[in-house]
């Protein structure tokens, strides 16, 4: 066996957001968020449940903290609930939110922790859903206006924020596909909902850096490796729309090269974009968007394999059959070499200066056996194999500089409830009951040795 020593000052965390551990959703104030909606709508959850009270994160953070403590985590990545802070999105401030979240950083730092601030993880303010919500340009400009409010709060303490969480979904999975809050099926909608996600990301970046000297300012984008088992020059086109689909939409303006052309034409062809001027895009906005980042945020579990459309609309279908690997609960094919030519990829072709994996993790169902443990070998062998894929990026000159397994806790898994579990630790959600599984104590060994074997 090999040991694959990291950088000494590499980061290893975990992860989570607030819907899914916090609970507490009507608590001291706190307004009503989109997912708090649309939970409680019938059939939209698979199994009927809700994040009403989840993990109780709200009322157990100090016996969560001393999990991260007891685990040697070197730093915590979480989200702010908007509307705990800002009932209403806008306007008046709920103390009693700000004082939770500033007890729980102050915890945080105590315990020799670096709290790591994702703003947004979707659970937008009803109130600004009522109001039209991402697909209007306003929702960018509350946005602002509540990243001022924490990071004026906040900010003289926390130096890692992250403005947004993967605005593929917040865009399409939530407005085009329908699958997550609000739950629409409208392309118009979920293209125009991701622009203003963007500029929301664009515009608060230096109201941040202002707020919080200093800090290093980021956003956190999902990424999926496309590939095709027959390289046809049909399929190989399909896999590039996959591609610009999903990637390239939200990477390129990031970094400054404005939308791909190549999906700009697609989505015209297709009648989903006007066939001139794209009604949304504001001058300046692309500029805005294009805003210095000091790192991005990766979030990768899997990848798709494609094939082009048998109807020839230009667009990919997946390919089930030529999808043969191992997966894991939630369905997706565990493919470890996708993190590497993903690192690859945005060092070497998008110049990122610093990265960091915030969010790699697996769904297995294992629950405590006989003698009260959770034997989750499978999770154990997903990290590490992810691991040694992230050791070999750093090898060859990536500049990544830290790694949140997802998640800390068994949690509330959006759209599919409580029926799958990233957790490294186990949660009965009856009596709030905590258990280290096994793979937190084999990631207790690697962040304490700082190596994988």
């Amino acid at each position: 066996m090999t040991t694959l020593h990291f950088p000494t000052d590499f980061v290893w965390g975990a992860a989570t957001s607030a819907y899914q551990i916090e609970g507490a959703w009507q608590t001291d104030g706190k307004g009503e968020s989109i997912w708090d909606r649309f939970t409680h709508t019938p059939g939209k959850i698979i199994d009927g449940s809700t994040g009403d009270v989840a993990c109780d994160h709200y009322h157990r953070w100090q016996d969560d903290i001393a999990l991260m403590q007891a685990l040697g985590l070197r730093a915590y990545r979480f989200s702010i609930a908007w509307p705990r802070v800002l009932p209403q999105g806008v306007g008046a401030v709920n103390q009693s939110g700000i004082d939770f979240y500033s007890r729980l950083v102050d915890a945080l730092l105590a315990a020799g922790i670096t709290p790591f601030v994702t703003l947004y993880h979707w659970d937008l303010p009803q109130a600004l859903q009522e109001r039209g919500g991402w697909p209007q340009r306003a929702t960018a400009a509350a946005f602002v206006e509540y990243a001022d409010v924490i990071t004026r709060t906040l900010g003289d303490r926390v130096k890692h924020w992250i403005t947004i969480n993967e605005p593929w979904c917040v865009g399409f999975l939530s407005h085009q596909i329908g699958e997550h809050a609000p739950g629409w099926h409208d392309w118009r909608a979920g293209l125009a909902a991701s622009h203003h996600v963007l500029l929301a990301h664009g515009w608060a970046a230096p109201v941040i850096r202002r707020n919080s000297p200093g800090a290093e300012v980021g956003i956190t984008l999902n990424f999926t490796a496309a590939t095709t088992a027959t390289p046809t020059s049909e399929n190989l086109a399909a896999v590039r729309v996959y591609d610009g689909y999903f990637n390239r939409w939200f990477l390129d303006p990031v970094y400054g090269r404005h939308y791909p052309a190549d999906m700009v034409e697609a989505y015209r062809k297709a009648g989903f974009l006007p066939a001139h001027a794209i009604d949304f895009i504001v001058e300046g906005d692309m500029e805005a968007i294009a805003a210095h980042t000091d790192f991005l945020g990766v979030n990768y579990y899997t990848r798709a394999v494609l094939k082009a459309d048998a109807a020839g609309s230009g667009f990919p279908a997946d390919d089930p059959e030529h999808a043969t690997l191992p997966r894991t609960d939630m369905g997706w094919e565990i493919y470890p070499q996708g993190l590497y030519d993903l690192l690859g990829r945005l060092h070497f072709e998008y110049r990122v200066p610093k990265l960091y994996i915030t969010e790699n993790g697996a769904s297995f169902a294992d629950g405590p056996g006989a003698d009260g443990m959770v034997h989750d070998t499978r999770r154990i062998d997903y990290l590490r194999a992810h691991f040694r894929q992230a050791h070999a990026a750093l090898a060859a000159g990536v500049p990544l500089a830290g790694y949140f397994v997802w998640s800390l806790l068994d949690n509330f898994e959006w759209a599919k409830g409580y029926t799958e579990r990233f957790g490294l630790v186990w949660v009965d959600y009856t009596t709030q009951q905590r258990i280290f599984k096994d793979s937190a104590r084999w990631y207790r060994q690697v962040i304490a040795e700082n190596a994988v074997t």
